[in-house]
């Protein structure tokens, strides 16, 4: 402590302790006697220390009120540190206020860890060389993003999860695979059934937009509840949760780790969370690497209108003012080019397009709300005499009922117009029914000698599909039952890998 600070305390502490002793100190009434001599003379030199140490009081008072000249001070020798001021330009985030951009809003949700691999690295690179591809993608999720996003954080997941489609079906509600996965979300056809997609043959709820994301948000808090961790969870999405689970049990067995990055698993499904990765590393920052991420509204781009009874798939798009292709973009799930009317039957449209609709609905004829019907051919009788009975050509008798070979026979239930205008905007129709619907596939008994190998050759179909319909089996023994579907004819319907335009 400097002698000034020293001095300047000592001082303030002898005046506190005459202040003590002078209030301690009764003052004698007006009739008390006078004291002895010895008394006044002690009294008096009280009163003169009092006197002395207010004055120096005052002094201190003084100087405190006047400004402290440093030069005066004795030399600082202690450690020095230099403290900015704080800059003015520093973001503030309001954390409490929803963003404008969905964009934003996802990034904000991001919480699975990151994962350092040197195949994040390829996949940005394979993304970033393809912008067009890249743009395409991010386009195609306008529509869908809100919804998914929205469904994500009411439920406490990642929004991660967003982005997964675009690794799953680059965001094309039509995407169809080899392995008869379809959709948004990739459902093949025992897992839909299990989250209870309907699939027959008028609709696909596995590419229903909004059937499909509850029934994967579904599937994925099953397997998060599983493991507990959502880089496995998303492991087990792609490569199933028996197969997650016999390579956590191979970890244990050997003392190795049990996360993602060391369990021993398929190069796709390897390959599955890096691809992730990448895209969530573009979304993050997109500005360096060149990329213009168009912001989202981020406001609900579409909504549901229940209750609908039968209708053209043309119709409603034009009652809702919409081309019937942004319409079907909407409502994926439909397989034929009439909506049959049920209690439970929904359509989506534009949020912006709904009381258009219901106002245009309410002012047409409701007699002629269909122009389509269902037709059983008789015995025997071909699908050019059908063609010629409704006046169609057969090439899109075909097509508008999902039959691929041309010389295949008529099956036992076909749809067909009802009139002559139907039959001449049949061309105009997209193809929203293109990917074939199995049946529930069939049962192939094991034989002796019969290896995976050989089974799936016979059927036209890969090692990986016939393992991930039958629970990933990797051995069999003779009359065990394995499901089967057997790959189709026509390869213009097989995904050809995971980076295709779709």
């Amino acid at each position: 402590m400097s002698a000034a600070a020293a001095a300047l305390r000592n001082g303030t502490c002898v005046l506190a302790l005459a202040l003590l002793a002078a209030c301690a100190t009764p003052s004698a009434p007006p009739e008390q006697a006078s004291p002895p001599p010895a008394l006044k003379s002690q009294a008096g030199a009280s009163i003169a220390m009092a006197d002395e140490h207010a004055a120096r009081a005052e002094a201190i008072e003084r100087v405190l009120d006047r400004p402290l000249d440093a030069s005066q001070l004795p030399p600082f020798d202690g450690a020095h540190q230099t403290v900015p001021a704080a800059s003015r330009d520093l973001p503030i985030i309001d954390l409490t206020v929803p963003p404008d951009d969905l964009w934003q809003r996802i990034r904000r949700g991001f919480a699975i860890p990151n994962i350092d691999d040197p195949l994040v690295q390829r996949d940005m690179a394979y993304y970033l060389g393809r912008p067009d591809y890249l743009q395409r993608m991010f386009e195609r999720s306008r529509l869908y993003l809100y919804h998914i996003v929205d469904e994500l954080e009411k439920r406490g997941m990642p929004t991660e999860l967003a982005l997964l489609p675009m690794v799953e079906s680059a965001y094309n509600p039509m995407a169809y695979s080899r392995a008869h996965a379809s959709g948004l979300w990739q459902f093949i056809p025992p897992t839909g059934r299990r989250y209870s997609l309907e699939q027959n043959w008028w609709y696909d709820a596995r590419r229903d937009i909004v059937a499909s994301t509850s029934a994967a948000l579904d599937h994925f808090q099953d397997l998060y509840d599983h493991y507990g961790d959502w880089q496995l969870a998303l492991a087990a999405y792609n490569w199933g949760q028996n197969g997650v689970d016999r390579a956590i049990a191979q970890a244990k067995a050997r003392g190795k780790p049990t996360d993602f990055l060391h369990l021993k698993m398929p190069r796709e499904t390897r390959n599955y969370l890096p691809k992730l990765q990448a895209l969530k590393n573009i979304v993050s920052d997109p500005k360096p690497f060149g990329i213009a991420l168009d912001p989202i509204p981020n406001r609900p781009y579409f909504t549901t209108v229940d209750g609908m009874g039968a209708i053209d798939v043309q119709l409603a798009a034009k009652l809702a003012e919409m081309p019937v292709d942004d319409f079907i973009a909407l409502n994926p799930g439909f397989n034929r080019p009439l909506i049959p009317g049920s209690s439970d039957a929904r359509i989506v449209l534009p949020a912006d397009k709904v009381d258009v609709f219901h106002a245009n609905l309410e002012n047409y004829d409701q007699d002629r709300l269909v122009s389509w019907k269902v037709y059983h051919p008789a015995r025997g009788e071909s699908l050019a005499e059908i063609a010629r009975k409704f006046r169609v050509p057969v090439a899109e008798l075909r097509r508008v009922n999902g039959i691929r070979s041309p010389y295949a026979h008529a099956p036992a239930l076909l749809v067909v117009p009802t009139d002559g205008h139907a039959a001449a905007e049949i061309e105009k129709l997209p193809i929203m029914y293109a990917p074939p619907i199995p049946s529930g596939g069939q049962v192939h008994v094991v034989r002796a000698g019969e290896s995976l190998w050989s089974i799936a050759r016979r059927y036209g179909i890969s090692v990986a599909d016939l393992r991930r319909w039958n629970h990933h089996v990797s051995t069999l023994h003779p009359g065990q039952r394995l499901v089967v579907y057997p790959a189709p004819r026509d390869t213009s319907y097989k995904k050809t890998n995971r980076y295709s335009s779709k």
